[in-house]
């Protein structure tokens, strides 16, 4: 058993890591917080535009199929975007976003190369036979901002416009609730007509109904595609941020329960050891003293 001395060492440092991940959850409680508030911000935006282009293009009917950006392709080669964190101590984030882009891998029937955002998922690629196309870097995943995201949609779409792949895919985490954060993968492009959000009912005519708009439908439409497209971008990279706070958060705090735990159980062994201690002092103070009398 760890004598006196020893003991007193160990709740000390148990000590200083409690503080230290007590910290970390307080800073990681109040970088959620931002980032839920951003992410709850862009939503109505976010189902506005995703709505109106899902009119334009019940309006516009077939044509939209005719698009580039609607238009399926011959399966080649895909593009996928694979979102992670820059920084670890966060629990099964990662973890489980591996788990999830192994499997996919594992389904698809074509070649894949990706882009990486986050050095977590950089240094796990790369140590793998995963084809990285590009890792983004700047700015970092913390400070991103629409402008941003909009270069990192323009970027993705141009690719796919070239012709160099039949799709291309986005790898994020999906925030649910402060204790459910969900690897999701959607497809950016070719973007499914059907799979739009249709407009609120409440919200004007149906889709077919007698609409003016100035200019042309089809013009309102082909300005609005790309906006939508880098929505979905910047709302997955908000989400992939909200999911990664929250998740450290949970880690932390359990860090510090458990910390605390452990600190209770020190001073319970150190408190009866140095009983022990005292009271064998004790007796050999009583026997001496008996021995001489």
């Amino acid at each position: 058993m760890a004598g006196i001395k020893e003991l007193r060492l160990r709740i000390a440092s148990v000590g200083n890591i409690k503080q230290i991940t007590r910290a970390m959850e307080m800073v990681a409680t109040t970088k959620l917080r931002r980032f839920q508030d951003r992410a709850t911000a862009s939503r109505p935006y976010s189902q506005e535009i995703s709505g109106l282009v899902g009119r334009l293009a019940a309006m516009l009917g077939e044509g939209v199929a005719d698009r580039p950006l609607f238009a399926h392709r011959k399966p080649s080669k895909s593009l996928a975007l694979v979102v992670s964190s820059d920084r670890g101590l966060c629990g099964a984030y990662n973890t489980s976003l591996f788990r999830e882009l192994e499997q996919w891998r594992r389904k698809r029937g074509q070649p894949v190369e990706y882009f990486v955002y986050g050095r977590k998922a950089h240094a796990y690629m790369g140590k793998r036979d995963f084809e990285i196309k590009g890792y983004l870097t700047d700015p970092a995943l913390e400070a991103i901002d629409y402008r941003n995201a909009a270069i990192c949609a323009r970027m993705l779409t141009q690719h796919f416009l070239e012709g160099d792949y039949s799709d291309v895919w986005v790898l994020y985490t999906a925030f649910e609730s402060m204790s459910r954060y969900v690897p999701t993968w959607v497809q950016f492009l070719p973007i499914e007509a059907a799979a739009l959000q249709p407009a609120s009912p409440d919200r004007g005519a149906e889709p077919g109904g007698d609409v003016l708009l100035e200019p042309d439908a089809e013009t309102v439409f082909d300005l609005l595609v790309p906006r939508y497209l880098e929505t979905r971008i910047y709302n997955a990279l908000l989400e992939s941020l909200t999911s990664e706070y929250a998740s450290r958060r949970f880690a932390m705090k359990n860090a510090t329960d458990a910390a605390t735990d452990m600190q209770g159980e020190l001073r319970g062994i150190y408190n009866r050891l140095r009983q022990e201690t005292i009271t064998k002092e004790l007796l050999d103070i009583v026997g001496g003293a008996e021995a001489v009398s």
